[in-house]
């Protein structure tokens, strides 16, 4: 459904060079060299520029990075739903599931939301955090994912377009390196955190987080609080990496086998659950009432 070159574009991107990209394909790195070339050749761009070193993306590389992982994701989403259609099976919850958005919540209420709900199966949808998915799916959920488990509010849910259904309240901790010194606590103070880089979501993406952040500023400007666009893997790494601090919550803490997620004695938390489409389909429907009545069942 796509020109495989763009595949291998992506894999030359991400390993750097073209005998690496090559090794990860299993074919000679001419074959990559050629298949490169007749890609800018068709399109007319330079994508790559070309050292001793290695390979670095030009600006026309990078932009046509972010559209090709895009285009091949919705060429198998369409792939999905088009078996999906010849099934006629519309007892399927599509979860989608990334490292930031675990569903392991679901899978331990899976016995109970199945006596509920024989019917209905799962269907797990891998995909990757980056600015352009989270627009994307969250915009578009109940085309090819139904539901994503993370954490929220109103400001997110009406700047992405989607709803939640809350399925706990999850205090704000911090995540740190298990070679960092704090990482031998048990509980943090605020105090802790003085004179340390403090990662945190910018401005306006949660009035949850925003409300600690005014606080931080305002009565701990020790704390040097470090902006970041969205959740990702190379966001976990850079905290595990270095000595940077993460503000994270509990449900994330197998994100990273290298981060300990700790407490800290501040009283903030927010809204963790499903998110879904504004107007859920029938199936989805019978699936929340399903998990309302699980999570019920559990706190009894």
């Amino acid at each position: 459904m796509y020109n495989p070159q763009l595949e291998t574009f992506l894999t030359a991107a991400d390993a750097g060079s073209f005998s690496k990209a090559a090794e990860q394909m299993f074919i000679t790195p001419t074959a990559v060299i050629k298949q490169i070339n007749l890609l800018e050749d068709a399109l007319g761009v330079k994508l790559f520029e070309r050292t001793h070193r290695g390979l670095t993306l030009t600006k026309a590389g990078v932009s046509l990075y972010k559209d090709t992982k895009y285009i091949i994701q919705y060429c198998r989403d369409s792939v999905s739903r088009a078996k999906n259609a010849m099934q006629g099976d519309t007892d399927i919850v599509r979860i989608g599931t990334s490292p930031m958005t675990p569903a392991q919540a679901l899978m331990e209420l899976w016995p109970a939301i199945h006596e509920q709900c024989p019917e209905i199966k799962f269907q797990m949808v891998p995909f990757e955090n980056s600015p352009e998915n989270a627009k994307e799916i969250l915009a578009n959920l109940g085309r090819d994912i139904d539901v994503v488990a993370g954490v929220f509010d109103e400001t997110m849910l009406n700047l992405r377009r989607c709803a939640g259904f809350e399925m706990s309240r999850e205090p704000l901790c911090v995540a740190v390196s298990i070679y960092h010194p704090l990482a031998a606590k048990t509980k943090l103070a605020v105090q802790d955190l003085y004179g340390e880089n403090l990662l945190m979501m910018h401005r306006n993406w949660s009035n949850y987080v925003d409300e600690l952040r005014d606080e931080l500023w305002q009565e701990h400007p020790q704390v040097n609080i470090v902006d970041f666009d969205l959740y990702r893997m190379d966001v976990f790494n850079r905290c595990e990496n270095g000595s940077d601090l993460l503000l994270v919550v509990p449900p994330w803490a197998n994100v990273h086998p290298l981060l300990k997620v700790i407490p800290v004695e501040w009283d903030y938390s927010m809204p963790y659950g499903l998110l879904h489409a504004p107007e859920p389909s029938r199936t989805v429907k019978k699936f929340l009432k399903a998990v309302r009545i699980a999570i019920a069942g559990n706190q009894l």
